[in-house]
């Protein structure tokens, strides 16, 4: 599966995913979909943490090492973690690629008692627009 890959120093590097604990997803990329590939690489990761084959805390392989397992482009990968962190679903850490942030599923945001937390937090308070004699408006906040 994995093999010796030689470097630019002309000596031996073991096999790509043997030196750390990796959790590599499995992917399955269709070039001739409509999809573009980073939906598809963000989609089939993300159902893999929903559906809870992937413990939360785990690292997932560099963009790099990612981009080269599935023959694409590391800006490919890039905006696929980025799809995924903006949903909560990774957290990046500087020198220590992606984590999964949380192997459980999203919390649905329901409307049954949302009236009373945004009464609750101020928004909107109420405003009254007056004008000095310059013209000039003045808001005042109650």
């Amino acid at each position: 599966m994995a093999e010796n890959v030689d470097n630019e120093k002309s000596h031996l590097v073991g096999p790509l995913l043997s030196r750390r604990k990796l959790f590599v997803p499995s992917i399955t990329l269709d070039r001739s979909s409509a999809e573009p590939l980073q939906a598809q690489i963000s989609a089939q990761i993300a159902q893999a943490i929903r559906s809870g084959a992937v413990p939360a805390g785990v690292r997932l392989p560099s963009s790099r090492v990612m981009a080269r397992l599935l023959g694409v482009s590391r800006n490919t990968v890039l905006a696929a973690f980025d799809a995924l962190a903006s949903d909560d679903l990774l957290r990046g850490e500087r020198g220590a690629g992606m984590r999964v942030q949380n192997g459980g599923s999203i919390p649905q945001v329901t409307w049954f008692g949302l009236k009373e937390v945004i009464r609750a937090s101020g928004y909107p308070a109420k405003v009254v627009a007056l004008a000095d004699p310059d013209g000039n408006p003045i808001y005042l906040q109650y």
